[in-house]
């Protein structure tokens, strides 16, 4: 199997992952939402030092814990990360799983403008286009629907700035994720114990059912980034942009028709608004591309001329 099929099955299978994870965290339910990510913190950092060592990777990090430039933007990258989380477990937890898909459908394009307005990366007409778009959508659900869409956006601009931080990191992702969890590790370790003490631990409470979920969210965590990676190494970047969307499509699937959740017409008019501008973006990045390609195979086929 040539590397680019490897490639599209891995991004299929990572952004699946992340598409049913409302399914595995509804599972969890019973356990708090804070619980839920101490554990999703604690067992993340477990399985990331396992792959290092499996991989021979896990003797370079004790360099980087010494060096404040690479720390404090993982630091940073720590807080962003165990915030979204923490938003995306409460919000699937209490019946927004439609709405926190919403933030994952908005999130390409909050990359977009955060590369422009930290980045000095030009936006083409087509991608400023696709932007408003989005903001329309998000307006009209204010206005409109009548309530703002907060968990939406604190998702996908708190994991817009999760990836900036990752853009300019010299760190690989496993290396980055196990470095992240690993300074959320100790307060969240604490705490379970804490919960413990107390008698209010769910994991102590659950069956062995409930246990070997709760243990699983280090390998649900990590798994679909490092499928991710590998993807991302083996495809072209136009073909994973459009895979991407398979994650909120599946969460708000599950939402709407396993869930149950409301889907009224107002709600579809401010997703519709959000779908033109993420079918214009990925239109126009494709037709950019091929531009691009075609470019440079009439420049490649010039200097041969030349060279004649």
């Amino acid at each position: 199997m040539q590397d680019s099929s490897k490639g599209l099955l891995a991004a299929i299978a990572a952004f699946s992952l992340w598409g049913l994870l409302p399914l595995y965290l509804k599972a969890l339910a019973p356990a708090s939402s804070v619980e839920i990510l101490c554990h999703r913190i604690v067992w993340s950092v477990v399985a990331t030092l396992g792959l290092l060592f499996i991989g021979r990777k896990a003797g370079k990090l004790l360099p980087l814990l010494r060096d404040k430039k690479i720390m404090l933007p993982v630091l940073l990258a720590a807080l962003l990360i165990s915030g979204n989380w923490i938003v995306y477990i409460w919000s699937v937890n209490n019946d927004y799983i439609v709405e926190s898909s919403l933030g994952y459908y908005i999130n390409p394009l909050v990359n977009v403008l955060l590369g422009f307005i930290f980045l000095q990366e030009r936006l083409r007409r087509g991608q400023w286009l696709a932007v408003f778009f989005a903001f329309s959508g998000v307006c009209y659900l204010t206005f409109f629907y009548g309530q703002f869409p907060w968990i939406s956006l604190f998702l996908a601009f708190s994991f817009g700035f999760y990836g900036l931080l990752k853009k300019t990191s010299p760190l690989p992702s496993l290396e980055g994720l196990c470095l992240e969890t690993s300074l959320l590790s100790i307060p969240a370790f604490c705490f379970l114990v804490y919960l413990t003490t107390q008698g209010q631990s769910d994991f102590i409470h659950q069956d062995n059912t409930g246990r070997l979920l709760l243990l699983g969210t280090g390998i649900v965590t990590s798994l679909p980034l490092l499928l991710f990676g590998f993807a991302a190494h083996r495809m072209p970047l136009s073909t994973l942009g459009i895979v991407q969307y398979l994650a909120p499509t599946l969460q708000l699937c599950i939402g709407v028709f396993v869930y149950g959740e409301a889907f009224s017409g107002k709600k579809m008019v401010g997703f519709s608004l959000v779908w033109c501008g993420l079918l214009i973006f990925a239109t126009e990045g494709m037709l950019m591309r091929f531009k691009q390609k075609k470019a440079c195979v009439n420049s490649s086929a010039n200097q041969q001329s030349l060279e004649e």
